[in-house]
């Protein structure tokens, strides 16, 4: 069994249960996880867990995420995206201009309240957003806070005059559970505008790069070439920027054994989330107890013993 991290290139038309699906056959084994739903129009990086980093999913789909993509101005899509059907159409008789535009990004950028599409997976009352959109129901969607660090226009926008529509390409930095499709419905409505999401690829999530990404097909010949080692990246790779504390001395011992702990038994405090090595080896991921104040106790645990 492998223990280890792979960022996946996932292709456009894919779900991210079709690449678990794929990479479980490639790699001969059931323990594979990823991090968080990519849309099936979406392509980018995909983080894949397996073996014993499938303990690190929650944690690693907190982690900040890159794109890049393409904003529809004057024509709004029931799925905020380029695959719905359309619901709304204003012809623009002249492009916005780019200060406005830019003026408008920046409005959206920090801390933000969305309300998520109506197809997407949010659950409202144990069902899926998507399910009653489906069946024609309306149901009242659920604020969250999210936030965007960056959010800005990397193109000349192109109106297209016989369309009335005006279009331009879009890089954002963003935190956790924000949908960019929402985002770029929020900046037509600052511009006046219905729009949609036109495009999108996701270039980096949980610290892993488009760079570092492979495709199914690589991961085939990396296989066949008996050389998976260089699309898998261990553990300790992927809770590189985590809180850490190296142990020392019988911290080890207690540690491996998932003991609860005294808040003061480490040589720093622990208020949150935090990874504990040995020798440069990650052990266990500990936290405040839920239940007993001044305790710490293991959140999750990565036995030496497992192969």
């Amino acid at each position: 069994m492998y223990h280890g991290i792979v960022p996946i290139w996932k292709e456009e038309g894919m779900t991210s249960h079709d690449v678990v699906f794929q990479m479980r056959k490639i790699l001969k084994m059931k323990k594979i996880g990823h991090t968080g739903t990519l849309d099936p129009g979406v392509a980018g990086v995909l983080l894949v867990c397996l073996g014993q980093a499938t303990r690190l999913v929650e944690f690693l789909m907190d982690g900040d995420k890159i794109y890049q993509g393409q904003i529809c101005l004057g024509q709004a899509r029931d799925t905020e995206d380029r695959f719905g059907q359309v619901i709304e159409e204003v012809r623009l008789d002249q492009p916005v201009p780019m200060d406005q535009i830019d003026q408008a990004m920046a409005r959206l950028e920090g801390e933000q309240i969305q309300i998520p599409p109506y197809y997407s997976a949010v659950k409202v009352k144990g069902k899926r957003l998507y399910e009653y959109a489906r069946a024609g129901i309306e149901v009242e969607r659920p604020q969250r806070q999210v936030r965007i660090d960056q959010f800005e226009r990397t193109s000349d926008p192109v109106f297209v005059a016989d369309k009335g529509l005006q279009y331009w390409d879009f890089y954002v930095v963003c935190g956790k559970g924000t949908y960019v499709r929402t985002l770029a419905v929020d900046c037509g409505q600052a511009l006046g505008y219905p729009a949609h999401m036109s495009q999108l690829t996701r270039l980096a999530t949980g610290g892993f790069n488009q760079d570092q990404a492979v495709t199914l097909d690589q991961l085939r010949q990396l296989a066949a070439d008996q050389a998976l080692d260089q699309a898998i990246y261990p553990i300790e790779r992927a809770v590189q920027d985590f809180h850490r504390i190296d142990l020392i001395g019988d911290q080890v011992k207690s540690v491996v054994h998932g003991a609860v702990v005294d808040q003061d038994f480490f040589q720093a405090p622990i208020h949150s989330a935090t990874c504990l090595f040995d020798q440069g080896r990650l052990l266990a991921i500990y936290g405040p107890h839920p239940s007993k104040e001044g305790k710490l106790k293991p959140l999750k645990m990565f036995p030496r013993e497992e192969a």
